[in-house]
């Protein structure tokens, strides 16, 4: 068995070994992480011995962690990571260079037929019908799209929303609800098979999906990190946040949004943001949240998304494409069925 995981923002840990009776033998864990004194090595390998190849990644770490000795430092990864790579081996997991990737970034369409191609893309790759692909959304609209499992009533202020011209919509992924001013947001959508990231957990797969746009910001001076669950944040303030969705087809919807200029005041016309949200984040004020792209680097928005397609496509060989007209036709029929009614909207009023 082979298992790689290259832990986001940290080194790639790789882990070898043989599967005799249901039990781990053999184990041989390398990488080019850091790791004290050397002899520790040896401690990773006798923790993964024997045992159970079915354990999970949680039992994988909690043995390494006890197997390892007090004084032994571990610098760009865990002993989750070492688990993450040993849960990829016992699966079907693949990694960003076992595809060819595409980068579309089509002209602008209305924010119900973003989140119907959404749908459509993510079920196609799935399906083996359209290359793992990394979409940017461009739109003339603006719009407040509710997670999934969001109340409307909870989360819009339906008065100002209407005042400001913000339609209404929901998505398939859960989490929160984004205010997305036409022109001032960064979004981007990746369709990927699910075997990307087979083995992992939820929350390490947001941060393993999204490394690639950690290093596009850093390359325009953002100290951006990612802070758990779904958050991209830097020194100066929140960035934006992280969806995701799993497809039934085999596929994997994980989807973006980052402030690239905002109305602080109008944010709050628009959102019912809770007393109880703000103070989860540790801030006094709701107008504080967010620190937008452009105040952080000075640049257009369109030479961001340029940047960051740069980014992707260097990292991964992407090419361009586009959206065919046979996806775009299924997108429309779906805005019509579903994501137009108002039993998709309101399904939490």
């Amino acid at each position: 068995m082979h298992g790689e995981y290259k832990v986001p923002g940290g080194k790639l840990v790789v882990v070898d070994f043989d599967v005799v009776g249901g039990v781990i033998r053999n184990p041989r864990v390398a990488g080019d992480f850091f790791l004290e004194p050397d002899a520790a090595l040896d401690d990773l390998n006798r923790s993964l011995e024997g045992l159970a190849a079915a354990s999970d990644a949680r039992q994988i770490a909690a043995a390494i962690a006890g197997g390892l000795r007090p004084d032994a430092v571990m610098l760009g990864f865990s002993p989750e990571a070492v688990a993450v790579a040993v849960r990829r081996a016992m699966t079907d997991a693949t990694s960003w260079t076992d595809y060819e990737w595409e980068i579309v970034h089509d002209p602008a369409v209305p924010p119900r037929l973003h989140l119907a191609l959404d749908e459509v893309l993510a079920t196609r790759v799935g399906e083996g019908r359209r290359k793992p692909t990394l979409r940017f959304w461009e739109w003339d609209e603006s719009a407040v799209v509710i997670g999934s499992f969001q109340s409307v009533r909870n989360e819009v202020d339906p008065e100002g929303a209407e005042r400001h011209g913000f339609d209404v919509v929901r998505r398939i992924s859960g989490g929160g609800a984004m205010m997305m001013e036409k022109g001032n947001v960064v979004t981007y959508s990746l369709y990927v098979p699910a075997g990307l990231v087979q083995g992992m957990s939820f929350a390490d797969s947001y941060a393993f999906l999204d490394d690639w746009v950690l290093q596009g910001l850093r390359s325009i001076g953002i100290e951006a990190t990612y802070q758990p669950l779904n958050d991209i944040t830097s020194p100066a303030g929140k960035i934006g946040g992280a969806a995701q969705k799993r497809l039934g087809a085999g596929s994997v919807l994980h989807h973006v949004t980052m402030a690239y200029d905002l109305d602080n005041e109008k944010m709050l016309e628009v959102l019912r943001i809770g007393r109880e949200k703000i103070s989860d984040k540790g801030i006094a004020s709701a107008a504080k949240r967010v620190d937008p792209l452009r105040s952080q680097t000075g640049l257009p928005r369109a030479e961001i998304i340029e940047r960051l397609k740069q980014t992707f496509a260097t990292l991964y060989g992407a090419t361009t494409g586009s959206v065919s007209d046979d996806e775009l036709a299924a997108a429309e029929e779906l805005v019509e069925t579903k994501f137009s009614t108002r039993e998709w909207l309101y399904r939490v009023p």
